[in-house]
């Protein structure tokens, strides 16, 4: 992550470069290894100080971003500095080193600082934009929805129709792709026509869809019951209907062991509105089933 070149880094760049150095020739060397060119290099004259060099350095390199670069490889590699040969014979030596010493751990503190600065921003960032993201995708989740819904209504004139019924059954599918649950197209299977079928926390359920005028009877029931019970054994079936079932079709399709989950389009607009997700109504629905031996739990009852 690349640290910004602010003016206080130019500085404690400088200074320390400077301080760690005291002979031209170990400074030339430095710089030449930190990518400063051999053409401004060549431009020292001998009776040019260190100081009057690094000023000219300083001012050219921070006006373009090759040069920023170059005083950031400067500043990195001065602050991994932990002893400075170049300054051990001379008489103030320990001076000098202490010196050193000084201006490298301002020059690190600073580049730990700024990193962290730097990284707390690029997290700042990310979550940013990833707020941003979930906002879109929750709009247009909510687009969908809302074209979803719109179809749905669309069809109750065709309630009862052949064409109808092929559209919802259309459309049923497309609200599982949505909902991103597993889920299988009509298909046949042993010589029985299935309506399809979804899987969710495991468990497989074949669909039939209902899309008539007249609530569904005992007869649809068991024609279900018998696709069931001829797959494995922790198939299970679910039936939606439009217009709901007969009294006599929920008793049929509850009892010990019920094998048979029952929806309607209530079912459908719970979750079309936003009060639960379509993989939750079905996993409330079956729950109750467990506890309860009753296939059929309205929207109505699922609080209680």
């Amino acid at each position: 992550m690349a640290v910004p070149v602010t003016p206080r880094l130019i500085h404690l760049t400088y200074e320390a470069a400077l301080k760690v150095f005291w002979r031209k020739k170990e400074l030339r060397r430095f710089l030449r290894s930190s990518y400063v060119s051999e053409k401004f290099l060549s431009t020292w004259a001998e009776d040019e100080s260190k100081r009057e060099l690094l000023d000219r350095l300083f001012n050219q390199l921070q006006n373009s971003e090759r040069g920023r670069g170059v005083i950031r490889h400067m500043a990195q590699n001065l602050s991994e500095y932990q002893t400075f040969p170049d300054l051990r014979g001379w008489e103030d030596s320990d001076q000098k080193i202490q010196d050193a010493h000084k201006a490298v751990a301002e020059l690190k503190k600073y580049l730990k600082d700024k990193k962290e600065e730097e990284k707390d921003k690029a997290e700042k960032e990310e979550v940013r934009r990833r707020a941003e993201e979930a906002k879109a995708e929750f709009k247009r989740a909510e687009t969908d929805k809302d074209a979803l819904r719109a179809r749905l209504d669309a069809l109750n004139t065709k309630v009862g129709t052949q064409e109808g019924g092929y559209e919802f059954e259309s459309w049923f599918f497309d609200l599982l792709d949505f909902c991103e649950i597993q889920n299988r197209r009509p298909y046949k299977s042993g010589g029985r026509q299935i309506d399809g079928s979804l899987t969710v926390e495991g468990t497989t359920h074949l669909v039939e869809l209902k899309f008539t005028s007249n609530q569904v009877g005992a007869e649809e029931i068991d024609s279900l019951r018998a696709k069931v019970e001829d797959k494995a054994e922790n198939t299970m079936g679910v039936m939606l209907s439009v217009s709901g079932y007969s009294k006599v079709a929920i008793e049929q399709a509850s009892g010990r062991r019920t094998t048979t989950l029952l929806l309607d389009a209530s079912h459908l607009y719970m979750f079309l509105t936003g009060a639960m997700e379509l993989h939750e109504i079905i996993c409330r629905v079956r729950r109750h089933a467990a506890q309860t031996g009753e296939a059929f739990l309205p929207p109505g009852r699922f609080g209680g």
